[in-house]
């Protein structure tokens, strides 16, 4: 069972890794994407390319490995929910995937050309997963609360 649980933890790391850092280049394309539009239209097919791929073929899956080998770890008892720091992980994690479920509206509003945000406002919102992140791993490593 131990290195069951051990496998189960390498790959959520491994799977977290690539989720974040999807989630943290896609708003960035958003950026590029509304910033270059009319300045190199010529750019705007080659941006939708990389953010449909980036979300469809790494993040997702990422996202899904991720709460995969999470709920498995936690299903075998790897988790104290007594304790304050695995609800406010989880809480944070679900912050996570709803932001992942907005960068997919977001991508399709992109390529529909009906997205409203500014570049200043996808470098804004760029900023929720870094403080979620910052949550997620100071409430699992230094478990303050």
């Amino acid at each position: 069972m131990n290195d069951l649980y051990l496998w189960l933890k390498a790959g959520h790391v491994i799977s977290v890794i690539a989720w974040m850092a999807g989630i943290f280049y896609l708003p960035r394309l958003f950026v590029y994407h509304v910033e270059q539009r009319d300045a190199v239209p010529q750019m705007i097919p080659v941006l939708e390319v990389m953010e449909r791929r980036l979300l469809q073929a790494i993040m997702t899956p990422a996202m899904i490995a991720t709460w995969v080998f999470g709920l498995s770890i936690v299903g075998m008892g790897g988790v104290d929910w007594g304790e304050v720091w695995p609800w406010i992980k989880a809480i944070s994690i679900i912050g996570m995937t709803i932001f992942h479920m907005w960068c997919g509206g977001q991508r399709k509003a992109l390529a529909a050309g009906t997205a409203a945000a500014t570049g200043r406002s996808y470098r804004l919102m760029n900023e929720v997963p870094t403080v979620l992140m910052i949550i997620i791993v100071i409430s699992v490593i230094v478990r303050p609360f």
